[in-house]
């Protein structure tokens, strides 16, 4: 009897590919085989596979132009006034203000991603135990292919602007040292144009003579998860060393509680 094969790997669109694995326990051969030798991806996890790469604002606010995107930030700015500490670093960009706004909750323009492709699958595996959807997911996106596709957008004089805005994917890397929970995830983030998400950015804008993967979907099942948290928590890949602040602790004593042997 044949041996069922650890994963498939199909082109879905341009400059995408998904692959299903038949299993969590070879998502490490996967990453090892295939992605060891690209430093240039970074990763996200889903808890299910379902979901779009969209940020939590373009679910709530549907129209690209729409004034409570601008108002939304200024009225996070007025909030944090004196919830900084005492000598608080000068946050210059827009995306400063978000990305310090998205590690704590608020409702961003941005997608979370981490250099780790472990970091990711926890993120998934912690989800899919709450959601139980059949199948969580990880993403991998090319940073040197983003960057190519946006060089082209910009050169072009044929492109449809968005927000009076070539519709370019940013990825923003955040320099401010109060945000522990960015530097324990090796956290980043991609900022792309208003209402669009990344997976149809990069199958529009795609070059038709381009061969590379740009954006792999791996696709797992939701099962033995409880396994696969062990197994992370093993790495060192937890609550308590994601989020090093009392949120984090609770969280990783919560996990303990419910996971036999953790």
């Amino acid at each position: 009897m044949a041996r069922t094969a650890r994963w498939t790997q199909n082109k879905t669109s341009q400059g995408i590919y998904e692959v299903k694995l038949s299993s969590w326990k070879y998502f490490s051969d996967y990453i090892n085989q295939e992605i060891l030798n690209y430093n240039s991806f970074v990763f996200r996890g889903h808890g299910n596979s379902s979901w779009k790469l969209e940020p939590t604002l373009d679910r709530i606010i549907k129209y690209p132009k729409s004034p409570k995107r601008e108002s939304h930030l200024e009225s996070f700015k007025f909030e944090t006034r004196g919830r900084r500490g005492r000598n608080p670093s000068l946050l210059e960009t827009e995306n400063d203000w978000w990305a310090l706004g998205q590690h704590h909750g608020l409702h961003t323009p941005l997608l979370d991603w981490t250099e780790s492709p472990f970091v990711a699958l926890y993120f998934a595996a912690s989800n899919a135990l709450k959601e139980k959807h059949n199948s969580l997911s990880v993403f991998a996106l090319n940073q040197i292919s983003i960057r190519a596709l946006n060089g082209t957008i910009d050169k072009s004089d044929n492109i449809e602007l968005i927000n009076d805005q070539k519709p370019t994917v940013k990825i923003v890397k955040p320099l401010s040292d109060e945000n522990s929970r960015l530097v324990s995830q090796r956290g980043l983030f991609t900022r792309g144009p208003n209402n669009m998400d990344l997976e149809t950015w990069v199958n529009k804008y795609y070059p038709e003579d381009r061969k590379y993967m740009d954006l792999i979907k791996i696709t797992i099942p939701n099962s033995g998860m409880q396994d696969c948290m062990r197994y992370l928590n093993r790495m060192n890949i937890n609550y308590s060393t994601l989020f090093p602040d009392l949120m984090g602790a609770s969280d990783f004593c919560n996990t303990k509680l419910t996971i036999n042997k953790y």
